[in-house]
């Protein structure tokens, strides 16, 4: 047996190949249609086509592009315009990038109609009928049949281009609320012409799409279909609706595969993106629902598949023919190359927290990932940290991810690192976080970067905070500072109240509970300046504890710095559960504070209220960075360095970026 079999054998049903309108795939691996933000000024740039480049070489079979401008309305930026041939020449360098890999390139057709998930509503938009979407509530353009047919053209002649220049197929985007969506949808079609009414007029724009497209590319030429299994909407395609919709759509076998993707754009747009506080693969059962009604077309899976056992288990039940993964190959475009080589222990792990989507969607900013500061880097496939010309002393103050991040990294270059941490375990912050409902997940960054760091040689001295002197005792040459932040005491707490720990800030209230956890009758309450993930899965555990929790913020809501898909679930968690919301109010201090009753009073009118039996007050806030050993170590003639909290605070992302930074810079 040679080294590739023996290699091929450790997940032999995901690496097996297989083949899509006469085109052969290596194995079952998809990288599904992930928006990047790499296009500029509507053209093919060189970082578009090294980010997908990257996922081939890491061993996906196929690759699903991100939404192409096929049609002239299709105008953003950040679109690669295909509706005329101004692209042609960067098309044929992208496919040839991808293809020339062993890796079949499909270009995705697809276009939002009224669907916006960002402030404001689109005066732009097109769709079936004049009804809001669920979101922004834009009412859209309702499209007449000749403007349709001039779509339909549209879209044909832009698959006909891409085919051209050398992409193996398209897949047309009908779930996650898009147009095509909206026109199978009878929640948001209610037309009574050619292209509405009954099953056969709501999916026949698809179907004609379909048709054309095979007509006008052949059959070599993969058509692909995502198509919604469950919108989530009253009214809309839910898993029976599905099932008629996959009947209707695959009984002419026109198209190559299936995929079926959850959610709309509505409240039910976080089943898009689904994160650590559901199960992993949440799909899989409606997935194998829904497989029966495709008349034997091939059926993608989708959803949150983080694992290669996982992956390779689906394959082997039958529960589809492939698998397609988005988040986690922006994690680690190597996943399954790292693992046909039995190295799936080396792989980052995508922790599902959607940063990606809140880059791109929230921020208008290229993809990014917590766990891979190398997003679409020429080297960022298995990427290895270079020696470094000479080996210099360097000590990482703070074991949580950024100074991990600089600790591995810096090791790997072949410095004597030690990593000084005032904790017994590495993780910081996150580490807790880590511990919190919906964070597991988490654990995987530090894992990696602890692991990374003792192969790399790094030695850890935890349990103790370092002084300056001992610090300078180690002879560093080099000091990267990850010592952290502490939140900021909110101005309405008394000095001594907050000496004497009466109101601890969330985090000390959350290591205490952890250790001590016991239920208790009274209320908690958690007043909210921070907006972020960690605070409501806090008031989550919590809620087990306490007979009440209640957060409080002087804003007009609660997580309002957190993407929209993560807070659609954060909102929809803290009513199931039962969570009292107090807003546009604050703590309003007084001695009543001792028989267990807060008073609060409204941020604009002074109104007061309060809440009685309360046994636990935190607060969750802005953080300051504890930076406090930058001066005497700069004094003693150290170089110091400053990253994550201790430079500036943040979240996970700047964390493992500045971490990553500092270490390849020494």
């Amino acid at each position: 047996m040679n080294e590739t079999m023996h290699l091929d054998s450790l997940y032999p049903c995901l690496l097996a190949p297989f083949e899509l309108a006469g085109k052969r795939l290596r194995n079952r691996l998809v990288h599904a249609s992930m928006t990047t933000l790499m296009g500029q000024n509507n053209r093919v740039t060189e970082r578009l086509i090294q980010y997908h480049a990257n996922r081939a070489r890491g061993g996906a079979a196929l690759i699903v592009t991100e939404p192409l401008g096929v049609a002239p309305h299709q105008n953003a930026p950040a679109r690669v315009r295909v509706w005329n041939d101004d692209n042609a020449e960067g098309l044929r360098r992208w496919a040839d990038a991808v293809e020339s890999q062993d890796c079949r390139l499909l270009a995705q057709l697809q276009d939002p109609g009224r669907g916006r998930h960002v402030p404001g509503r689109n005066p732009d938009a097109i769709g079936a009928c004049a009804l809001p979407d669920d979101i922004s509530w834009t009412v859209p353009h309702v499209l007449s049949i000749d403007e349709i047919r001039r779509l339909l053209d549209d879209f044909v002649a832009a698959a006909q281009r891409v085919q051209r220049s050398g992409f193996s197929g398209v897949e047309i985007s009908a779930g996650h609320g898009h147009l095509f969506h909206q026109f199978l949808s009878p929640w948001s079609n209610h037309r009574d012409d050619h292209y509405g009414g009954d099953l056969a007029g709501r999916t026949r724009l698809v179907a004609e799409l379909v048709t054309a497209l095979r007509a006008g590319c052949g059959r070599q030429f993969i058509i692909g279909l995502k198509l919604p299994g469950n919108d989530g909407v009253a009214g809309g395609v839910g898993p029976a609706e599905a099932e008629r919709i996959a009947m209707q759509l695959t009984r002419s076998r026109e198209v190559d595969y299936v995929c079926f993707a959850q959610g709309s754009h509505a409240r039910s747009l976080e089943l898009h993106v689904p994160d650590g506080h559901g199960p992993r693969a949440p799909y899989l059962p409606l997935i194998r629902q829904l497989r029966g009604a495709t008349y034997g077309v091939p059926v993608v899976a989708l959803g949150r598949i983080t694992d290669p056992a996982e992956a390779d288990a689906i394959i082997e039940r039958g529960d589809a023919e492939l698998v397609a993964l988005g988040r986690p190959l922006v994690t680690d475009p190597a996943w399954l190359e790292k693992a046909r080589r039995g190295r799936a222990h080396d792989i980052r792990y995508c922790i599902s927290c959607n940063t990606c989507w809140d880059t791109i969607v929230t921020q208008h900013k290229p993809i990014a990932c917590d766990n891979n500061p190398r997003v679409g880097a020429p080297d960022e496939v298995d990427w290895r940290p270079a020696r470094a010309p000479s080996r210099r002393r360097v000590a990482v103050i703070g074991a949580g991810i950024a100074g991990l991040e600089a600790a591995w990294v810096a090791a790997a270059r072949g410095h004597d690192v030690i990593v000084f941490s005032a904790s017994r375990e590495v993780g910081g912050k996150t580490r807790l976080h880590a511990s919190l409902p919906g964070g597991e997940a988490l654990s995987s960054i530090y894992d990696y970067q602890h692991a990374a760091a003792l192969r790399a040689g790094a030695r850890f001295e935890l349990g103790h905070t370092a002084s300056a002197g001992d610090v300078t005792a180690a002879k560093p040459d080099v000091v990267v500072l990850a010592s952290g932040s502490e939140m900021i005491a909110p101005s309405w707490l008394p000095a001594e109240i907050r000496a004497a720990g009466l109101v601890p800030d969330l985090r000390s209230a959350m290591h205490t509970l952890l250790r001590h956890a016991a239920p208790n009758r009274g209320a908690a309450v958690i007043f909210d300046m921070d907006h972020t993930e960690a605070t409501y899965a806090s008031a989550e555990l919590m809620r087990r504890l306490f007979s009440r929790v209640i957060l409080m913020t002087p804003r007009e809501s609660f997580a309002q710095d957190t993407a929209l898909v993560t807070r659609q679930g954060i909102v929809r968690r803290i009513h199931e559960h039962a969570i009292e919301t107090l807003v546009f109010t604050e703590p309003h201090w007084t001695e009543r504070f001792e028989d267990g009753v807060l008073e609060y009073r409204n941020v604009y009118t002074g109104v007061l209220g309060a809440i009685e039996d309360v046994a636990l007050l935190a607060y969750s806030t802005p953080r300051a960075p504890v930076d406090g050993l930058a001066v005497p170590l700069r004094a003693a003639g150290i170089d110091v360095r400053l990253v994550g909290d201790c430079l500036n605070a943040r979240g996970i992302l700047a964390a493992t970026a500045d971490g990553h930074a500092a270490g390849n810079a020494i």
